[in-house]
């Protein structure tokens, strides 16, 4: 105890010698609440230039104050850090940073989250479908479908060629949602759409491998003219054949005729059943196939939105920065003019400024890409860029154990299902191959008619009924091939679904541990934004009172920046893993 009171009178005494030798340079106004709101250093040196007795000492009782409170305000500061963290209305207070598995989930409480409420904790390990992700915080769209401009859907024709410069510049920009995104991307994603035809073009070849349970009818019809001497002269008949007849003559017959059969092939050593079985297969792969893309384009839209709100928020930071830089210049320009300031001090800052302008530069440049990214991903229209309508936030909590999770992951995922089709595929393609070499037993009726005009006769009329048997002895061994090829991919098949299942699991595994890891760093970032602020605070304090350095200044701008830009991605970090946890469970789809 007495160690402590020996600390903290020790520190009053360091501050106050602060105090008093700052006021033999400038009078220390009110601290401000914000580093960009400091008083002029021009106001502080023209009092400095007309001192008296008097203003010495309301400048020292002023100073004693303005350091005793400064005092205070770090020491509670520090006990705010260490003992009131859960009560902060700041992004991240109130996260339990005890490990996962340790954590009580019985409890209701529902920590505060800026512009954002996390749910309820469980109390048990479930055993159903987690929901899927929401949307950012504020978005205004949890419970209703987005409104959607028109005028951000593409072209109707997906072959236009843009060939002008006009056509292709960018008109404006429009902000839209996290859910608005989502929106967007399952209405006019390419990637979708084409994986909606697969399903389309399945059905089609189902519709073909059923119709071949069903017998065949045809028809058909024809009008045959037939003579002779069409070029040719007649040949001139002797006088017998003008006496008895006979010889060539100009003879032109017109007939019809017309026929149908029906054929029906009644046995084909389980060909058709696997062709037919082999197309319901194909259908179930290609659907499989449109929900795993549907979770991808999900998960990348959602990782191109937060990526989007990244860089939204460098450019504001480095913003900040470039401001905090320029009134850093103006500080040492000041002290420079009234001869307590140094060139160099001026020099540094002006770096500083430079380097700041560059990082802003580099910032606004990573925006105009992420906004790009996310226009192509979602397919809007060519001339218009979106922006991210929602502030960065959390966008919710994992409520599941990494064993429930593993375990939904292998119930759920389209990706092992469709290993699994595919080797029914490879089945049934194998059977077919093998009954083309067993017998095939057909069954087909023709009745047919016939009439030829000026004949004096009546129509002629015909039918026939026919049984095949169809037996290939030997096709030089191409069906038993065809056959070791299935089984070939049968086992490939199989192969694939070990690894696609040993990749599912580190892909859980790997997101939550990131989760973990990131729901952490909210908190300890939180904590670190307002010692940063705190810390440049002071050493602008000192700057100005001419007991710091402007190398001081800078360092703590350097990790004011810097503690920005770690919480906005220790943020967005934990939302871009929970959307891949989310997607490596395919939470979005009920099967």
């Amino acid at each position: 105890m007495k160690q402590q009171h020996l600390f903290l009178v020790r520190n009053f005494c360091s501050s106050l010698a602060v105090a008093l030798l700052a006021t033999e340079l400038i009078k220390i106004e009110p601290a401000p609440a914000i580093a960009s709101e400091t008083p002029s250093v021009d106001s502080a040196i023209a009092m400095k230039s007309e001192p008296s007795k008097t203003q010495s000492i309301k400048a020292t009782k002023q100073a004693y104050l303005q350091a005793k409170s400064s005092f205070r305000h770090s020491q509670a500061s520090v006990l705010l850090s260490k003992q009131e963290i859960g009560s902060r209305e700041s992004v991240g207070a109130g996260l339990d940073t005890r490990p996962y598995e340790s954590r009580d989930r019985s409890s209701n409480r529902q920590p505060s989250i800026t512009n954002y409420q996390l749910p309820t904790t469980v109390s048990q390990q479930p055993t159903t479908k987690p929901k899927p992700a929401q949307p950012p915080a504020n978005s205004q769209l949890n419970d209703r479908k987005a409104q959607i401009p028109s005028y951000l859907n593409p072209d109707a024709n997906p072959l236009r060629f843009p060939t002008k410069p006009e056509e292709v510049q960018v008109v404006g920009a429009q902000p839209i949602t996290f859910q608005q995104a989502l929106d967007l991307a399952q209405r006019n994603s390419t990637q979708l759409q084409e994986a909606r035809l697969n399903v389309q073009r399945s059905q089609a070849q189902l519709r073909q491998a059923l119709a071949a349970e069903y017998p065949r009818l045809d028809l058909g019809a024809g009008v045959t003219n037939s003579g002779n001497n069409l070029f040719s002269e007649e040949p001139e008949q002797n006088e017998f054949e003008q006496i008895f007849g006979g010889g060539q003559t100009d003879n032109n017959d017109t007939s019809v005729s017309g026929n149908l059969s029906l054929s029906y092939d009644l046995f084909t050593s389980g060909l058709r059943p696997a062709n037919i079985r082999a197309a319901e297969e194909q259908l179930r792969f290609n659907r499989l196939d449109l929900e795993r893309t549907q979770e991808e384009l999900r998960l990348n839209v959602a990782n191109d939105y937060y990526e989007l709100q990244r860089a939204d928020e460098q450019v504001r930071i480095q913003r900040s920065s470039v401001n905090n830089a320029q009134a850093s210049l103006r500080d040492a320009q000041a002290l420079e003019q009234a001869g307590v300031g140094t060139r160099f001090a001026v020099l540094q800052a002006q770096v500083q400024l430079a380097q700041a302008t560059q990082r802003l530069t580099d910032a606004l440049s990573q925006q105009r890409i992420a906004r790009r990214q996310i226009a192509t991903r979602i397919n809007l229209n060519d001339s218009i860029v979106v922006t991210a309508a929602d502030p960065v936030a959390v966008a919710g909590q994992w409520n599941f154990s990494l064993e429930n999770s593993i375990v939904l992951a292998f119930r759920n995922r389209a990706e092992l299902e469709q290993q699994l089709a595919q080797r029914n595929i490879s089945e049934q393609q194998r059977r077919a191959a093998l009954a083309e070499l067993g017998p095939r037993i057909s069954l087909a009726a023709r009745y047919g008619l016939e009439d030829t005009f000026d004949d004096e006769t009546n129509f002629a009329d015909s039918y026939s009924l026919q049984g095949n048997l169809n037996l290939s002895l030997f096709d030089g061994g191409a069906a038993r091939a065809r056959a070791r090829q299935e089984e070939a991919d049968i086992a490939i098949a199989e192969t694939n679904f070990a690894g696609q299942r040993n990749q599912i699991r580190f892909e859980v595994e790997q997101a939550f541990s990131q989760l973990q890891s990131n729901l952490e760093n909210i908190q300890t970032t939180s904590v670190a934004l307002e010692q940063s602020r705190e810390a440049l605070r002071l050493a602008r304090l000192r700057f100005q009172a001419g007991v710091g350095t402007q190398t001081e200044v800078i360092d703590a701008e350097d990790d004011l920046t810097q503690a920005e830009g770690d919480r906005v991605n220790a943020i967005l970090n934990y939302n871009r893993a929970l959307a891949q946890i989310q997607r490596s469970i395919s939470s979005g789809q009920q099967r």
